[in-house]
């Protein structure tokens, strides 16, 4: 990135530890194969904010530059985009579909602290049909997986354009 005089300069690029896809391209395709059925049948735009928050969660720059950009080309806000981050202090921004989605998706992503309680998946099987839940789930689960190729490869974020994967 160029400076000028009124321009900061900012810390250097880190370079990437590993091009994953390149050395198993299959489990690549495969990964992509899972990601277009996962979205099948959810709003778009619902799933870019399950995307960011994952990724928010599991501190993947990749994926939120990814995402945020998705969600921005697919007419999300930028004020809806920005209060994710603090969505249960901002539930006003959000349908009460949206926040049963974010939830389920906080409790699928930290599923290490002990499981994902009733009252969450209840709450989001309100909300769902039985088929779109089971969706839900998946994309859930998908993200959570790109997050952990990326951030364990430490994939390069700042130059995707949006719609450039699909």
């Amino acid at each position: 990135m160029e400076t000028t005089e009124n321009t900061p300069e900012y810390a250097p690029e880190h370079p990437a530890r590993l091009s994953w896809t390149e050395h198993v391209p299959e489990v690549y395709k495969a990964m992509v194969r899972l990601d277009a059925a996962a979205r099948q049948g959810i709003d778009p735009r619902l799933l870019e904010l399950v995307k960011i928050r994952a990724s928010q969660l599991n501190h993947c720059a990749y994926c939120l530059d990814m995402h945020t950009k998705d969600a921005l080309a697919a007419g999300e806000s930028v004020e809806r985009i920005i209060q994710l981050s603090a969505w249960d202090e901002s539930r006003h921004f959000y349908t009460e579909k949206e926040l049963a989605a974010l939830e389920l998706t906080e409790a699928v992503t930290v599923i290490t602290d002990g499981f994902v309680p009733d009252e969450v998946y209840e709450r989001a099987a309100k909300q769902f049909e039985e088929a779109e839940l089971a969706q839900l789930i998946a994309a859930i689960t998908v993200i959570n997986a790109w997050n952990r190729f990326a951030v364990t490869t430490r994939m390069v974020p700042g130059h995707y354009t949006p719609g450039q994967h699909k």
